[in-house]
């Protein structure tokens, strides 16, 4: 299983490490953010497609941050997949 930690931009959040094996995502974290909402994310990710996931969360903005956790997990997933 093949570890990544990417460091987000624009976010409360400080860190994100995931796991991708056999292109699906494990083990999502977020060090940083709004806690439950994150934790939700990491939990409704566990073992979905990564590829799959990147079109969902890819755009989602938290106010006017013009990003948020959840796009910003998918901009880390879309830079290892390319």
């Amino acid at each position: 299983m093949a570890k990544y930690s990417y460091s987000p931009k624009g976010v409360c959040a400080r860190k994100i490490d995931f796991e991708i094996e056999d292109g699906k995502l494990h083990n999502v974290h977020f060090t940083g953010g709004c806690d439950g909402n994150t934790k939700a994310i990491a939990k409704l990710l566990e073992g979905a497609d990564a590829k799959n996931t990147v079109d969902i969360l890819k755009g989602n903005l938290c106010g006017i941050k013009g990003t948020s956790c959840a796009d910003q997990l998918a901009r880390g997933i879309e830079a290892v997949l390319q």
